[in-house]
């Protein structure tokens, strides 16, 4: 049986979320954000291509002994 979440904690929760991220960027320097952004792509394109690299080898039938 799944648990009930409390709905004035999950929108208390909702709106802290929304503050945190506006907030943190005001306070980086542009180099700051563009060094974050930066490493976020490079997180996102290494994650798409073990996913592709993973695609390739499902079924592959060269197998070296």
């Amino acid at each position: 049986m799944a648990k009930k979440k409390n709905p004035a904690a999950v929108a208390l929760g909702r709106k802290g979320g929304l503050k945190g991220g506006p907030a943190r960027a005001a306070k980086l320097t542009a180099q700051q954000r563009s060094e974050s952004a930066r490493k976020a792509v490079l997180a996102r394109w290494a994650r798409a291509k073990a996913k592709k690299e993973k695609a390739l080898h499902v079924g592959d039938d060269n197998t070296e002994e």
